[in-house]
């Protein structure tokens, strides 16, 4: 059965059960290979893209409930030429060691200054307390969040969506 999904403005039909996890058809069908698997549970975040504007652990959401929905990876949040404002920030604060969980960070960061570009040190804790990162590199993270919001709003980039819509 086709699912059509609209991932990063795009259009695509993916032939697989409606029950397949979104992660598997990011990475499987359309090549967007950077939402990670990690517990395949939920539970680490490594796989965090955003719906809608909110993030998703990719790993337990059907495809099936994404039809028709806007999923933004963090493919859609700039380009290796053009990286967008969170991927800048990350880069500038040097925030990834091994990085295996800097997408879902990104994404659940991006989430959230979209709708408060000058959150709070706290504000940013509790909206990434769902991801895990083993390395260590949580101060860096916490910058990285701060600069993006920085950027953004130095961007005057609207607080309903980053890049992408």
């Amino acid at each position: 059965m086709a699912v059509t999904l609209n991932v990063n403005g795009s259009t695509h039909e993916v032939d697989a059960d409606p029950a397949t996890p979104l992660l598997y058809a990011l990475r499987d069908n359309l090549g967007l290979n950077g939402a990670k698997y990690g517990c395949g549970l939920g539970q680490c975040g490594s796989c965090t893209v955003m719906v809608d504007g909110e993030p998703v652990f990719s790993c337990v959401t059907p495809i099936l409930m994404v039809e028709g929905r806007a999923v933004t990876t963090v493919e859609g949040l700039g380009t290796i030429e053009e990286p967008g404002p969170m991927q800048s920030a990350f880069i500038e604060a040097q925030a990834a060691q091994c990085g295996f969980c800097i997408p879902g960070m990104m994404m659940r960061a991006q989430a959230l200054l979209q709708k408060n570009p000058a959150a709070s040190d706290q504000e940013i804790r509790a909206a990434l307390e769902p991801n895990l990162c083993r390395c260590g590199t949580h101060m860096r993270i916490l910058a990285a969040v701060r600069r993006a919001g920085e950027l953004m709003q130095a961007a005057g980039l609207p607080a309903s969506d980053g890049r992408t819509g």
